[in-house]
């Protein structure tokens, strides 16, 4: 018995349909019961790319961020990444999978059906990833939820009261990624027109990215800032964390496939493209720039090449990844020189690598889709256009849902530690502890 799921199904179900033509059903096999059918490659795949995003956040993010910051608040940073991959887990099992990605509501939200989790067991979702269970589905869009909140907290380190930031998270992971998932990925309107983000430009970057820069302005900027050094301090620390970045992020893009296919096979090659042409352009930048390259300038090129790529990365080939990463390099570097004219104090560079990077992505994406979506280049020129809508509808949102979370988090807990523990250091005064003795 087959169960035939026309190209419009909602939801990240693109990559398997990738490789039908666009005027054919795509024909899913149902076992003995109707229902779709367990693919066990495709069941260990997700598995695998979930825990590779998991790997990710933790240690990958909390490495990358706490190398960064001064040695009195690396505990603080990574403590960050941490409680928000176990708090934003928690919200997503609870409610946040099913506001996302339950049973459409007008095209704005989920509905409270699968609250709890209820309805969403072991069998496979005919909606969703109708190859694998339908909680596997669920567990790797949970990765994708903690990952975005966590990228935000690197333009906040070293000032933010650690009560603010749980309340941040768990408003903001609600009111901005939820909904912003559904329209995308769970059915939404931005789905129905047509948007397309294969791995989360829109959805985790330009959204976290855009937060971030009204987070850095709110907050203000750190004492000393732009006066007093600030230099990492422990780079091999960052590299390390940069590592496992770029190795969780093959199960990032290549597991947006939902199965162990063509689709993951073109995403995994994009990934790496871009990552690569990443690093080399932003150390040629920095090179030209500044007289030396650096070792954290091709971390940082190889992270906006791979946050570039990310909605593009299921739907291009190789060389389309390698001019993508070549530019995100170039531009990204541009962004974060440009960030002390505009005198805003983002950290660690949120937005000029994932805010920028995730603007551009999409945008390419529209120029450049070739497999099972056409772009611009490629004969669609109206694809263009909606890939601008998504961008600019995403980036808007985050900005003005972001404010008005902070505004609310500032009249019940403050979000900004004293000046006396801010220059103590937030392992001291926060959590203390001491990274170092």
């Amino acid at each position: 018995m087959n169960l035939f799921v026309p190209r419009s199904t909602p939801g990240r179900l693109t990559g398997l349909v990738l490789w039908v033509s666009l005027s054919q059903p795509l024909v899913v096999r149902a076992g003995e019961n109707g229902l779709p059918k367990i693919d066990t490659g495709d069941t260990a795949w997700l598995l695998m790319a979930s825990a590779l995003v998991l790997c990710m956040t933790l240690p990958g993010l909390a490495l990358f961020y706490g190398g960064l910051v001064r040695k009195k608040n690396v505990l603080g940073t990574i403590m960050h990444t941490m409680v928000i991959l176990c708090l934003i887990s928690l919200v997503w099992v609870l409610c946040g999978y099913s506001l996302a990605f339950g049973p459409d509501v007008g095209g704005l939200i989920g509905g409270f059906e699968w609250i709890g989790l209820q309805g969403v067991g072991l069998e496979p979702s005919p909606t969703y990833a109708s190859t694998v269970p339908h909680q596997v589905f669920m567990l790797f869009q949970l990765m994708f939820a903690a990952i975005t909140v966590a990228l935000i907290t690197g333009s906040v380190a070293e000032r933010m009261k650690f009560k603010a930031l749980l309340l941040f998270a768990v408003l903001w992971s609600l009111l901005i990624y939820t909904p912003l998932a559904h329209w995308v990925w769970g059915g939404g309107w931005l789905a129905k027109l047509g948007a397309l983000d294969f791995a989360g430009g829109a959805v985790v970057h330009i959204s976290s990215g855009f937060g971030a820069l009204v987070c850095a302005v709110m907050l203000g900027k750190r004492k000393g800032f732009g006066a007093d050094p600030m230099p990492p301090h422990d780079l091999p620390m960052t590299i390390l964390g940069a590592g496992l970045l770029w190795f969780g992020w093959f199960g990032f893009n290549a597991g947006s496939a939902l199965g162990a296919n063509g689709v993951a096979a073109a995403a995994f090659l994009a990934t790496h493209t871009a990552a690569s042409a990443g690093g080399i352009s932003w150390m040629v930048a920095e090179w030209v720039h500044r007289g030396k390259p650096t070792v954290l300038g091709v971390a940082s090129g190889v992270v906006a090449g791979l946050a570039t790529v990310t909605p593009a990365a299921g739907f291009i080939g190789p060389m389309s990844a390698l001019l993508i990463g070549l530019v995100a390099g170039t531009v990204c570097y541009g962004a974060v020189v440009w960030k002390m004219r505009f005198g805003y104090d983002d950290s660690l560079d949120v937005v000029g690598i994932h805010g920028v990077g995730g603007f551009m992505g999409i945008l390419a994406t529209g120029l450049f889709a070739s497999i099972g979506a056409q772009g611009l280049f490629f004969g669609n020129a109206g694809q263009f256009g909606i890939q601008v809508v998504l961008a600019l509808v995403t980036l808007t949102f985050s900005v003005i849902g972001t404010y008005l979370i902070l505004k609310i988090v500032d009249v019940t807990v403050g979000l900004r530690v004293s000046a006396q523990d801010e220059e103590m250091g937030l392992d001291l005064s926060q959590h203390n502890e001491r990274a170092y003795s």
